[in-house]
């Protein structure tokens, strides 16, 4: 097991492991709320999640379509699908498989809804991806995909420091978090996908999060930045916590980060 010592703080775990010890709380989760309301599930459906993680999403949506239905998570990472799997009630019944979201292993027509929350900016063949999507879904079934952006100030600051501090390599993760965001194009992605009755819109999330050294180390040993960031030395990494602490002060209400963040959904129908 890896061990992160950061000026006192102790980050124990893979990168897929601290994903679901932090970043699902603070961030996944509040998200994963808006995404299965909108889905609207109903019981006995059965839903893919693609892009699945450490399955959030996944495993809200078992608890909607109920033993009547069936929930498959799909994702490329095995490191975050045996979280994924370890993280699960045993009671709850889910579907996990490794695979690429360009090219799935199921059947025409295997699936009701599809779901995927913010993966979709990390799929290089997006429109395949989608294609993909609705190749998978049953006449009239549904998909509805979100991401999120524009890039928010807050994580502006963080990877502009990362950038300066570490180098621009470092900075393309955060950079493609947020690459994929503008109404118009995932509109019209879909509809290039096939979908019909496409909508999409954009909308503000406010979400509250730890204190700026927590959440800062807590976010970085959650992602791929871990394994770069990590490697410096402790000057360097003083620098960087000091850096981007100093400037998210104006984010700080009550000892804790509030920002705001925007979040494009889109949905279809096949």
């Amino acid at each position: 097991m890896n061990v992160h010592e950061t000026y006192g703080k102790s980050f124990r775990g893979t990168a897929a492991e601290n994903y679901q010890r932090y970043f699902v709380p603070a961030i996944a989760a509040p998200v994963a709320d808006d995404l299965i309301a909108t889905a609207a599930l109903r019981t006995g459906e059965r839903v893919l999640d693609v892009a699945c993680g450490t399955g959030v999403v996944v495993r809200l949506a078992a608890e909607r379509v109920g033993a009547s239905g069936s929930v498959t998570g799909l994702d490329l990472n095995p490191g975050m699908l045996a979280v994924a799997r370890s993280a699960t009630p045993t009671d709850m019944s889910i579907d996990w498989q490794e695979a690429n979201a360009e090219s799935m292993p199921f059947a025409d027509h295997a699936f009701d809804v599809v779901l995927c929350q913010m993966g979709l900016q990390f799929v290089p063949g997006k429109l395949a991806a989608l294609r993909e999507m609705r190749r998978v879904l049953t006449e009239d079934g549904r998909a509805i995909i979100v991401v999120p952006g524009p890039k928010p100030p807050l994580f502006a600051i963080m990877i502009d420091a990362i950038a300066r501090h570490i180098g621009p390599e470092a900075a393309t993760f955060g950079e493609l978090v947020f690459s994929m965001h503008d109404v118009d194009e995932l509109r019209e992605l879909m509809r290039s996908a096939g979908f019909r009755d496409v909508d999409a819109r954009a909308l503000p999330k406010i979400l509250r999060l730890p204190p700026p050294a927590d959440f800062l180390w807590q976010y970085i040993c959650s992602t791929p930045l871990s394994d770069i960031v990590l490697r410096t030395d402790d000057a360097v990494r003083t620098a960087l916590e000091q850096d981007v602490c100093a400037q998210w002060q104006e984010f700080v209400q009550d000892g804790y980060l509030t920002f705001e963040v925007g979040m494009t959904s889109a949905t279809g129908r096949k």
